[in-house]
């Protein structure tokens, strides 16, 4: 068994949460917040059949998109006094992580 730990921007969390259903792949999702951008991310959690695995990144990688966005960093990003232009920077697609994994009822 796997666990699959898949964090998306929330722009593509309602597609990836109903392709995730269509596919029949449980999951648990969560909303978090990036360290970088501060902007707000959902997680997945993805528990799967290694033989599923393959199927349930396609699933992934066909929903979650990348794009760009303006980063305009706070004040005291780097010196109060500081003055830091924005920058464009990509973001978007996910960022997985692949964990073995025993199931166990209780």
């Amino acid at each position: 068994m796997k666990l699959i730990i898949a964090i998306v921007q929330n722009a593509d969390r309602n597609n990836l949460t109903e392709a995730l259903r269509r596919a029949k792949l449980g999951h648990t999702r969560l909303n978090t917040v990036g360290g970088f951008l501060s902007q707000g991310n959902t997680t997945f959690v993805i528990g799967v059949s290694e033989d599923r695995v393959d199927e349930a990144l396609a699933v992934i990688h066909d929903h979650c998109h990348t794009r760009e966005v303006l980063h305009r960093p706070g004040h005291g990003a780097l010196h109060p006094d500081a003055y830091v232009s924005p920058a464009h920077v990509q973001v978007g697609g996910a960022t997985i992580f692949i964990i073995d994994a025993d199931h166990r009822q209780l």
